[in-house]
């Protein structure tokens, strides 16, 4: 996939991101999250007490899945490192683009109040490795 293959594909409707964190004891925690696109980066928002707002917090290190569960399927492997912040003041804007996408717009206002509030995190997560494979289950599947 190219650059602006890659960012169709993530941005496609409203799949799921699948986030993976580094625990205290150094095992993995996996969680679905919603997300939107800036550029590059992966928005997000989390709560600031849940398991992945503490890993993410003590360290960055992230994996991220995104995938097609359609024939004939693909996925998006995302690797690099998460920034968080408390307190952003454009967390609102991010918290009510997320939901728009997932909630649809009439909703988005709504669901943007929701979630940001001040338990919130603002998480960009920059990719530091991509893999991409489309056409898994066909004669055509490749990795990127």
């Amino acid at each position: 996939m190219g650059p602006g293959e890659l960012a169709a594909f993530l941005a496609h409707g409203t799949r799921t991101a699948k986030l993976a964190t580094v625990m205290r004891s150094g095992a993995p925690h996996v969680m679905p999250v919603w997300f939107v696109l800036d550029g590059e980066d992966l928005v997000l928002t989390t709560g600031r007490d849940t398991v992945k707002g503490r890993d993410l917090r003590r360290d960055g290190r992230v994996s991220v899945v995104v995938d097609d569960d359609h024939p004939p399927y693909a996925f998006v492997h995302l690797r690099g490192r998460a920034r968080v912040t408390e307190g952003d003041p454009q967390l609102l804007h991010w918290a009510t683009r997320i939901a728009a996408r997932y909630m649809g717009e009439a909703r988005a206002e709504e669901y943007g109040q929701r979630n940001a509030v001040p338990e919130e995190l603002l998480v960009r997560v920059t990719p530091e490795r991509v893999i991409a494979e489309v056409d898994v289950a066909g004669a055509g599947g490749h990795t990127a």
